[in-house]
């Protein structure tokens, strides 16, 4: 297997302030992932407004992310429509250089039912081959209020990010950040609906994922484990891990097991499509190589009664996850794609500072 590249993102940086000092006493009030902006931007009544992007989970503070969560909620819960003033007048730009259904579809249904425009672009801007990207996203911040971006390496997204309106990471070789601050709001839903539970926080949670421990998802995992101090076991073929300093900063957050030992104590199975996209393999030799790590009703038995299966879609069936098991009562991937729309919404509304127009 060819050696998996470093972090694109300085190990150690892009950490906002939790409102406590980092577990490791790191000072992360300041630090950000990405070259840092003075300018800013009026909103809402003429308020100046500090530009916040949102490039990798640590771009939010732990407090910040449930502030998110309460907003999604209350979203979530609202009729259809009755949004429709929160974005009024305003645009966003969906950019999607790679395909997407639950993208494209959440954020552009999202910003329409907010009240705002959604400029759906993909990949026929060409953008670094006609023109640099960092021009694309001066001209694209004139006409719009943020950015969605979906791209292929983080140096392109970094170059996006140097437009002076909020943007959001839709997925890059390296990460997929929005999925996984998505998909903690499910566990959150998940366990909060079962009879006699009041978990209203993510801390102590153990989540398992089964199978390509390269995956984007798996490196957003890791950093969702750090910033909402849960546990993450990580069980997938050698050679299969991620990037080493990814991997040693995460500290007592993050193990390694085989798939049965993963399960036995875990309240979350998640697993994800083993040809990461972006790094395809041969079907012969991806099959030579995960043909044992399926979540499948086998390896779903050995877990807790109440342990849900994740995955983020698209799924290969009867390959990484079995037809039983994503249709079976412990899958909660239906209700995990639709949160998409109403974290998505949420955070939006964070970024551009009107979360106070959501009643």
């Amino acid at each position: 297997m060819v050696p998996y590249p470093p972090s694109p993102f300085p190990t150690g940086e892009g950490e906002a302030a939790s409102g406590t000092p980092g577990r490791y006493g790191e000072d992360h009030s300041v630090r950000m992932s990405h070259p840092s902006h003075a300018e800013g931007r009026r909103g809402p009544g003429g308020r100046f407004l500090t530009k916040r992007d949102f490039l990798k989970l640590t771009d939010l503070s732990r407090d910040e992310a449930y502030t998110i969560f309460d907003l999604a909620r209350r979203l979530k819960a609202a009729s259809k429509g009755s949004h429709s003033h929160v974005l009024a007048g305003r645009a966003v730009a969906v950019i999607l250089e790679k395909p997407s259904l639950r993208t494209r579809g959440s954020y552009n249904v999202g910003i329409a039912q907010l009240g705002g425009y959604p400029l759906s672009i993909g990949d026929e801007m060409q953008l670094g081959a006609r023109e640099p990207i960092r021009d694309g996203a001066r001209v694209l911040a004139r006409y719009c209020d943020a950015i969605v971006y979906r791209t292929f390496g983080t140096d392109r997204l970094l170059e996006m990010a140097t437009a002076p309106v909020p943007v959001i990471n839709a997925l890059t070789d390296d990460g997929q950040p929005g999925q996984i601050l998505c998909d903690m709001f499910t566990i959150i839903e998940a366990f909060q609906a079962m009879e006699g539970s009041n978990r209203r926080a993510l801390a102590d949670c153990r989540v398992a994922f089964i199978g390509n421990g390269t995956a984007n998802t798996v490196r957003s995992l890791m950093e969702a484990a750090r910033l909402f101090d849960f546990h993450l076991t990580v069980a997938s073929p050698e050679g299969y891990r991620p990037p080493a300093d990814e991997i040693a900063v995460t500290g007592e957050h993050v193990t390694f097991r085989s798939s049965l030992t993963a399960v036995r104590d875990a309240d979350v199975i998640y697993t994800d499509v083993w040809r990461d996209m972006g790094r395809e393999m041969d079907p012969a030799v991806m099959r030579a190589t995960f043909s044992d790590w399926t979540v499948d009703t086998q390896l779903v038995s050995v877990a807790p009664p109440h342990a849900i299966v994740l995955h983020c879609l698209p799924a290969h069936r009867d390959e990484e996850i079995s037809d039983a098991v994503i249709e079976g009562p412990r899958s909660r991937v239906w209700d995990q794609a639709e949160n998409r729309l109403h974290v998505q919404k949420a955070l939006l509304c964070f970024l551009l500072g009107v979360g106070d127009r959501v009643p």
